[in-house]
C-alpha cells in the first residue's frame, strides 16, 4: 500500500493492528471456560465472581455459559463470544463446546479466528478431542499457544508432556515458562524469555488477580530447594536441545509456545495473556471464494460464523455474529448480503460477553459484532458494502452419525414446532433433513454426536414451547450425492435420500457394510464423504 495511501486507510490498519482475534479449544474438563473468565478477570471485563461453571449458591454463573441447560450440565454446548481491552489491544475471544458432538460448532467458529490457545489438563495431557480441534487448526493454518492447565494438582512430568505433543500432534512444543513444584508444590514459574522466577500467593477463591512476587535466582535456590533444583535441572535440558521460540514457525504452525499454570488459582495467567498480545497475529488480508487475498484496509466485509435465537428470552430475538474481515464497521451503515443480495439494516448492532451485550457503534477487522434480527443471514454468508462485494470459501457442514425421526407430541403446538426446527437448523445446532415424501411435520435430525439432539429438544421445549419426541432412526452414515444418483439409490433397500434445505442431499444408510458393498459394486453413483468424518 503507498504511503499516500487515504488517512481512513491508514486508520483501518492501525486499528487491525491493535486487535488479536482467538479462540479457545480443549478437550471436555481441561479448564477451557474457567481459563476464559479468567482472561476477563485480567482484562477488567469481570471484576469479581470469575470461577468454576458449577456456581455456588453465592457466586455468579460463568459469563460464556449463558444457556440454562448449559449451566445446569456444567459443559459448554454453545459457542460464546466476549471483547475485552489489555494493554492497549482489543482482544475477541471465542470460547468453542469442548465436547466433541460439538465440533461443527467449533469449525465454524475456528474460521473466525486468527490463533487458538489449546488448553491441556497437566494430568491427562493429548486427549481425543484435543487431537481433533488439533487437526482443525492445523487445516485452517492457525497458530497455537498452549497452557497445560490444573498445574496446582497432581501432574504427569512436564517434559513427558512435550514429548507427547511432539509425537502425536508433530508439533514443536517450546517452554516459555516452566513451572516450580507441582500438585500443592506449586509455588510460581520460570519465565525463561526474562530468565527470572515468578512466585505467586492464592487468593480467596481465585476471584482476584494471583498476587505475583520476582524472586532472583539465589533467594529461590535457598527458598524453594528441591522443587527449584528439579526445575533448573530440566531447564538446562531445554537449553541443551535448543528449544528456543521461533515466532515465524508459530505463525507457521510448526512451534507451538507452551505455559503452565493453574486457572483456577490464577497462577499464570498473565503471563499467558501477555504472550497472546505479543505472539498472535493481528488480522491480516483474508481469502475470499477464488483465492484471492481481500486487504483488511479495502471495504467493508464480514463472514457471518454464527447464528443464535433467543439469548434475550424477554425478547426471543435472533442474533447474526459477524467477524470483521476488512474496512471499518459504523452502526446504521447500510450492507448487502452476498448471498440474497438483499440489503440489511445495521441499527441494532452489538458486543458480546456471553448473553450481555452493549451497542456497538463501530468495528474493526478481527471484531465480533452482533446483527439482532437480520432474520436471512446464515453460517458462511458474506456481508459488504454494495460498491465492493466479496465471496467467502463456503462452511462445509459436518457428517452426520447420529439421526433422530422429530414429531411433535402436541398438534396444537404445529406452527411453533415448524418455526423451532427451521430456526435450529438456520443456527446449525442440528441438520434437518426432509425425505421427497415427507413433510415439515416429520423432519429427519441430523447430528455429529447425540449430545446435539439433547440440547435440541430442551430448547424446542423451553424456548419455541413444542413439545417434541426424537425417536431413534435406522441410519448410521451418510454421503453426499446428486440427483442423477438419487434416482437410483432411492430404489434400493437400506438407503433413504434425504434433501437439506439448501437442496444438498444425502444419500443415509442403515449399514456401513451396505455402504461399502454399493461403493464397490456401483463405482458410478456419486457418494461423496463429508468432513469431519472417521
Amino acid at each position: 500500500m503507498s504511503i499516500d495511501a487515504p488517512p481512513a486507510a491508514n486508520e483501518v490498519r492501525q486499528q487491525a493492528a491493535r486487535r488479536r482475534t482467538f479462540a479457545i479449544i480443549s478437550h471436555p474438563d481441561a479448564g477451557k471456560t474457567t481459563l476464559t473468565e479468567k482472561f476477563l478477570l485480567y482484562g477488567g471485563a469481570l471484576t469479581a465472581g470469575a470461577g468454576s461453571v458449577k456456581a455456588k449458591r453465592d457466586r455468579r454463573a460463568t459469563a460464556t455459559d449463558w444457556m440454562e441447560l448449559e449451566r445446569r450440565r456444567g459443559i459448554s454446548v454453545t459457542s460464546a463470544v466476549v471483547q475485552f481491552g489489555y494493554r492497549d489491544r482489543v482482544l475477541n475471544l471465542l470460547d468453542t463446546p469442548g465436547h466433541g458432538d460439538f465440533s461443527e460448532d467449533t469449525y465454524r467458529v475456528l474460521s473466525a479466528v486468527d490463533a487458538a490457545v489449546m488448553v491441556l489438563d497437566g494430568a491427562k495431557g493429548i486427549e481425543a478431542q484435543t487431537r481433533k480441534l488439533f487437526e482443525v487448526c492445523r487445516n485452517r493454518e492457525i497458530p497455537i499457544v498452549t497452557f497445560i492447565n490444573k498445574w496446582d494438582r497432581p501432574a504427569r512430568d512436564p517434559l513427558e508432556l512435550l514429548d507427547e505433543i511432539e509425537d502425536q500432534l508433530v508439533l514443536d512444543p517450546v517452554p516459555v515458562t516452566w513451572p516450580v513444584g507441582d500438585g500443592g508444590r506449586f509455588s510460581g514459574l520460570i519465565d525463561r524469555r526474562a530468565g527470572h522466577f515468578v512466585r505467586f500467593t492464592r487468593t480467596a477463591g481465585g476471584t482476584t488477580a494471583a498476587g505475583e512476587e520476582i524472586v532472583v535466582s539465589a533467594q529461590a535456590e535457598t527458598e524453594e530447594g528441591t522443587a527449584w533444583a528439579e526445575a533448573q535441572e530440566a531447564i538446562e535440558l531445554l537449553d541443551a536441545a535448543g528449544a528456543e521460540l521461533d515466532v515465524k514457525r508459530f505463525e507457521a504452525g510448526e512451534l507451538s509456545p507452551v505455559f503452565f499454570g493453574s486457572a483456577l488459582t490464577n497462577f499464570g495467567v498473565r503471563l499467558l495473556l501477555d504472550a497472546i498480545i505479543d505472539m498472535a497475529p493481528a488480522p491480516a488480508a483474508r481469502l475470499d471464494a477464488d483465492g484471492d487475498p481481500r486487504p483488511v484496509d479495502a471495504g467493508f466485509s464480514a463472514v457471518v460464523f454464527k447464528v443464535q435465537s433467543n439469548m434475550d428470552p424477554a425478547h426471543r430475538d435472533r442474533m447474526a455474529f459477524l467477524r470483521v474481515c476488512s474496512g471499518r464497521f459504523e452502526r446504521g451503515m447500510a450492507i448487502t448480503s452476498g448471498r440474497t443480495g438483499k440489503t440489511l439494516a445495521t441499527k441494532y448492532a452489538h458486543t458480546v460477553v456471553g448473553r450481555d451485550r452493549s451497542t456497538a457503534e463501530d468495528a474493526w477487522p478481527g471484531d465480533v459484532i452482533g446483527l439482532v434480527n437480520a432474520a436471512d443471514l446464515r453460517v458462511g454468508d458474506a456481508v459488504h458494502t454494495a460498491r465492493e462485494p466479496v465471496r467467502w470459501t463456503p462452511v462445509p457442514a459436518f457428517a452426520p452419525s447420529s439421526f433422530r425421526l422429530a414429531r411433535c407430541t402436541d398438534t396444537s403446538k404445529a406452527k411453533q414446532f415448524r418455526s423451532g426446527v427451521r430456526q435450529l437448523d438456520s443456527e446449525g445446532v442440528v441438520q434437518v433433513l426432509r425425505r421427497p415424501e415427507g413433510s415439515e411435520s416429520a423432519p429427519i435430525l441430523a447430528a455429529v454426536g447425540p449430545l446435539q439432539f439433547d440440547v435440541a429438544e430442551h430448547r424446542l421445549r423451553h424456548e419455541f414451547g413444542a413439545p417434541v419426541e426424537l425417536a431413534p432412526a435406522p441410519w448410521t452414515a451418510a454421503r453426499r450425492t446428486d440427483e442423477a444418483s438419487a434416482a437410483a439409490l432411492g430404489a434400493m433397500s437400506g438407503v433413504t435420500v434425504a434433501a437439506r434445505d439448501d437442496g444438498e442431499l444425502l444419500a443415509l444408510f442403515e449399514s456401513p457394510y451396505w455402504l461399502a458393498r454399493l461403493q464397490s459394486d456401483h463405482p458410478d453413483l456419486t457418494l461423496e464423504r463429508l468432513i469431519g468424518e472417521g
